[in-house]
C-alpha cells in the first residue's frame, strides 16, 4: 500500500507486476537490480585473429606436434650429464678407457670441467631433439588412428606397427641428424681422454665444429656418419618404447579411473624406455663409434657395420656392444618419464585449457 492508502498501479512501480507474476510462477520475487547483480553478463567468445590461433592450438595434431617438442627438450635437459657420460663409455675403446665407473666419471668431469662439464653439448642437443620428438609424437598420434580398429581399441602389434612408422617418419627429417653428430663430438673434445692429449683452452663451438668436420673429414658425407646404424635402430626402438608405455599406462591406471596418476605416467615411461634401450641399444653404441670413426686420436676406423661389429667383438668382446648402458638405465626414467609426462601436460594443456584462456 501506498501513504495514501491506494493500491499502486503498475505504471507507478513496475517492478510490482513482475513480482506478482513470479509469486504466480512459484518463484521469489526479485528485483531488476538483483537480476542483474546475480546474472553478470559473460565475456563475448573470441573473434578474429585470437580466436583462430586457439582453435589451432586445440588440435590434436597441433597439440601433439607442440607438446612432443616440448617433451623432448625437458627430458634431454634432466638426464644431460649421464646423456653425455654415456658417450664418453661408448666411444672409449680398450687403449683410452680413461673413464671408469658412473660415480667416478661423473666426479672427475666436474673437477675438470665444473657444471659446464656437466652439460657440455647439451644446447645442441635440445635444438636436435625438439623437431625430432615434435614429429615422433605427432606422427604417432596420426598412425594410432589409422591402425586402431572400430571400436578405438589398439592391440600389442599395432602399437608396435605405429611406433616403428613414427620413427621411420622421424628418421626422414634427416636434417636434424648433423646436430646428433655434432653433439658426440661436443661431448668428447673436451674430455680427457690420454690418447687425445692436452685439450685446446679455447673449444670449438656447434658451427665451428660442424664446418670444419665438413672441410676436413669428407664433406657431406662427414656430418651423416652413423646414419646407417641409426636407420637400424630408430624404428624397432621407438616401436618398443611406445608400445611398452602403452601397455604400462593402462596397467598403471586405478580401476574406475581413465588415466594413471603423474607418477604412475613416471613409472610407465621408465620401464618403456629401459625395455627399448635394452633391446636396441647396440645400435647406439655403433652410431657412437661411427660418429668419431676419422676424429683425430680417437677414431676407430671401420669400413662399414659388419666390420665395425667383428672388430668390437674380437677387441673387446659382447660387452664392447653395451659400453655405457649402465648411465643409460641410470637416466631412462628420469628422462623417458618426464617425457611422457611433459608431453600429456603440455598436450592436456593446449587441448582442454587453451579454450578458457
Amino acid at each position: 500500500m501506498s501513504l495514501d492508502g491506494k493500491a499502486p498501479s503498475p505504471s507507478q512501480d513496475p517492478g510490482t507486476t513482475s513480482n506478482l507474476q513470479a509469486l504466480t510462477d512459484g518463484a521469489s520475487p526479485k528485483s531488476s537490480s538483483a537480476s542483474a547483480i546475480d546474472t553478470p553478463a559473460l565475456p563475448p567468445p573470441p573473434t578474429g585473429a585470437v580466436a583462430t590461433v586457439k582453435d589451432y592450438l586445440k588440435q590434436p595434431l597441433t597439440a601433439s606436434f607442440i607438446a612432443g617438442g616440448v617433451a623432448g627438450a625437458v627430458s634431454r635437459t634432466v638426464v644431460s650429464p649421464l646423456e653425455r657420460l654415456k658417450i664418453l663409455f661408448q666411444v672409449q675403446g680398450p687403449g683410452n678407457a680413461s673413464y671408469q665407473g658412473v660415480g667416478p666419471a661423473l666426479v672427475k668431469m666436474w673437477k675438470e670441467e665444473g657444471w659446464r662439464g656437466l652439460m657440455r653439448g647439451n644446447g645442441t642437443n635440445c635444438i636436435r631433439i625438439v623437431p625430432y620428438s615434435a614429429v615422433q609424437f605427432s606422427s604417432y598420434t596420426v598412425y594410432k588412428k589409422l591402425l586402431a580398429d572400430e571400436s578405438g581399441d589398439m592391440g600389442t602389434i599395432r602399437r608396435l606397427c605405429a611406433g616403428a612408422m613414427a620413427g621411420v617418419l622421424t628418421v626422414r627429417a634427416v636434417a636434424t641428424y648433423p646436430l646428433d653428430i655434432v653433439r658426440t663430438r661436443l661431448s668428447i673434445q673436451s674430455a680427457s681422454f690420454e690418447v687425445l692429449g692436452k685439450r685446446d683452452a679455447k673449444l670449438p663451438g656447434m658451427w665451428a665444429t660442424m664446418k670444419n668436420m665438413y672441410r676436413t673429414e669428407g664433406g657431406v658425407i662427414a656430418i651423416y656418419r652413423g646414419l646407417g646404424p641409426t636407420l637400424s635402430g630408430v624404428a624397432p626402438y621407438v616401436g618398443i618404447n611406445f608400445a611398452t608405455y602403452e601397455a604400462m599406462r593402462k596397467f598403471m591406471t586405478p580401476e574406475g579411473q581413465e588415466n594413471p596418476t603423474a607418477f604412475g605416467k613416471l613409472i610407465a615411461g621408465g620401464v618403456s624406455g629401459a625395455v627399448a634401450q635394452s633391446i636396441t641399444y647396440p645400435f647406439d653404441v655403433l652410431r657412437r663409434r661411427f660418429q668419431v670413426n676419422t676424429m683425430s686420436g680417437i677414431g676407430y676406423k671401420y669400413k662399414g657395420l659388419g666390420d665395425a661389429i667383428t672388430i668390437i667383438l674380437k677387441a673387446e668382446g659382447i660387452r664392447g656392444l653395451y659400453k655405457g648402458l649402465l648411465p643409460n638405465l641410470l637416466k631412462v626414467a628420469p628422462s623417458i618419464g618426464s617425457s611422457f609426462l611433459s608431453y600429456e601436460i603440455t598436450r592436456d594443456l593446449l587441448t582442454g585449457l587453451v579454450g578458457g584462456i
